[in-house]
């Protein structure tokens, strides 16, 4: 049921960013990096459809993680890629072509050589409160000083930079998404409500989600997309495994085995995020609307 909950929302998760970058296109830059660019997209029916699917990927991606551990989820959902994949593809008539199968089979290949070798198990939470917050705010952090870096960089770089700033807060996001799981199964609704991990992953979703809609609105989907699949589960499972308790198996080969497996799910995502079929959405005139940036 892991796999099923992870994979569907990998599923709905692909296909939302997709429908949301064809519209985040045709949002006015002067709400670049700014919550008024969202009440600019909420007016756009793509948008919005890619929005549902989103909330859809990020509640099935919740009872995924509710069942199983952040470091068995995390690849998991990296796969929502092939499934934009899937989706430009069939926008843009593209054939795969050696680049595209080649991504495909080392992103799938990848998440399997991680999940056999690491074989990631369900431990006890860390309790060291110092070694939790350290972990949360270098990585919400890193993802704050990537977002202002982010306005010093060509358009590309940006996009990709402020891609990896979301994937690292929705990595945090999915890791306090477990906490609050544990907490209702636990103590049921007032254990929930009056802890900060609700709240904090309320906020951290609307940040992540203006982070990468000023993304999309810049440049391409290959150039955003691939980073913040990447960003994500690296995120996640430095979470899990840090203060959340997740065991990889720590023996030399199994090591080598999950490194070999991450290398190849990034490798794979860059492959997939350069390939044609990912749509550019940049007209001429998006061009030169661009431009005094």
């Amino acid at each position: 049921m892991v796999f099923a909950f992870a994979l569907s929302a990998a599923l709905c998760l692909g296909f939302g960013f997709v429908l949301q970058q064809n519209a985040a296109q045709r949002a006015p830059m002067s709400d670049f990096l700014s919550f008024r660019l969202l009440l600019d997209l909420v007016r756009m029916p793509r948008w919005l459809a890619g929005l549902g699917l989103m909330v859809c990927g990020m509640a099935l991606g919740a009872v995924a993680l509710g069942s199983g551990e952040i470091s068995l989820v995390e690849p998991l959902l990296a796969t929502n890629l092939l499934f934009a994949m899937a989706l430009s593809r069939w926008q843009t008539k593209q054939p795969l072509g050696l680049t595209g199968w080649g991504g495909l089979w080392l992103l799938a290949g990848g998440v399997t050589a991680f999940i056999v070798a690491g074989r990631p198990q369900g431990g006890h939470s860390v309790t060291d409160p110092l070694r939790h917050w350290l972990i949360v705010g270098v990585m919400i952090g890193g993802a704050l000083v990537l977002a202002a870096v982010s306005k010093r960089l060509r358009m590309s770089a940006e996009a990709a930079t402020l891609a990896v700033a979301a994937g690292l807060l929705y990595g945090v996001q999915d890791a306090l998404t477990r906490v609050s799981g544990e907490r209702w199964t636990h103590g049921g609704p007032a254990a929930l409500v009056v802890s900060w991990q609700p709240y904090a992953v309320l906020a951290l979703g609307v940040t992540g989600l203006v982070l990468v809609q000023s993304a999309f609105e810049t440049a391409p989907l290959r150039m955003s997309l691939p980073a913040l699949t990447a960003a994500q589960p690296l995120a996640g499972i430095i979470c899990g495994v840090g203060f959340l308790g997740d065991r990889l198996r720590t023996s030399p080969g199994a090591l080598a085995w999950q490194a070999a497996g991450l290398a190849a799910i990034v490798v794979g995502i860059v492959l997939i995020g350069r390939h044609p079929a990912m749509p550019s959405g940049m007209t001429e005139e998006r061009v030169r609307d661009l431009q005094p940036r």
